[in-house]
């Protein structure tokens, strides 16, 4: 049996589930979030909890057991609390602005970097040293795919420590060539 698909998920108050095969919404505080459930997976919405079982023991529905719980669960915990994901640009001249929906940054390129992030999202700039951002929404995978894409512009530099990481990612500062060593 799954460890991760045979815990309930339980619903916070606030939040109200409607389930009408495939879709499964949840409303909640922050806003509302549909999710497609495979329909091999059965789903059972109680009133504090919702239960996932899987039909059969084959491999497939054993994969898709642990994914649907956690995909359920990851919607309830955006309507109710929010995904943050927190960056920080290092470098020499570096900026960062938002303007409406897009995210202009100045990294070291001849030109600005632009991104379009949506309505979805919300992308916090703050000044200093280092640069802070930071990427919040109610659907966990657009919030992290945007954090990778706006990381991956200009991904950290192990020789001199600049670029765009996540908050907390320490990175392994490695020497350079040495000349005139013997």
């Amino acid at each position: 049996m799954s460890r991760i698909g045979k815990q309930p998920v339980a619903i916070p108050s606030g939040v109200s589930i409607t389930w009408k095969a495939p879709v499964l919404t949840a409303k909640g505080p922050k806003g509302q979030v549909e999710l497609n459930i495979h329909g091999d997976m059965n789903v059972a919405v109680e009133e504090k909890a919702i239960v996932v079982t899987r039909p059969s023991d084959e491999r497939k529905h054993r994969s898709l057991h642990g994914l649907t719980r956690a995909l359920i669960n990851n919607q309830i915990t955006g309507v109710s609390q929010g995904f943050t994901k927190n960056l920080e640009i290092h470098g020499v001249g570096y900026a960062a602005t938002v303007k409406g929906t897009v995210l202009s940054m100045n990294i070291g390129f001849c030109h600005p970097v632009d991104i379009d992030f949506g309505k979805d999202l919300v992308v916090k700039v703050e000044k200093g040293k280092p640069i802070k951002m930071s990427v919040s929404g109610i659907d966990k995978q657009k919030v992290g795919q945007l954090a990778a894409n706006i990381r991956a512009v200009r991904p950290p530099d192990p020789y001199k420590n600049k670029g765009i990481r996540y908050t907390g990612e320490q990175l392994e500062k490695k020497e350079g060539k040495a000349f005139g060593k013997k």
